[in-house]
């Protein structure tokens, strides 16, 4: 059913992704530390709409940058 290239294929994909999360995660929290606000407050309690759009633009070129650093 599963031959060893499969296992080795899953188990390279399952480490990509974690990889991936990793790096995404120690990338937004740099982000978070950068910015001399509280993202978190001006998005949720401010409802600062403008801010939400240009995390939504970094966290997606993140994204895209990992995913092609990956591949």
């Amino acid at each position: 059913m599963f031959t060893q290239t499969h296992i080795v294929q899953l188990i390279l994909t399952l480490v990509y992704v974690v990889l991936g999360l990793i790096i995404f995660g120690l990338g937004y929290l740099i982000f978070e530390k950068l910015t001399p606000f509280s993202v978190r407050k001006e998005i949720e309690e401010d409802q600062n709409i403008a801010l939400a759009i240009i995390i939504g633009s970094v966290v997606i070129a993140l994204a895209i940058i990992i995913a092609s650093a990956i591949t």
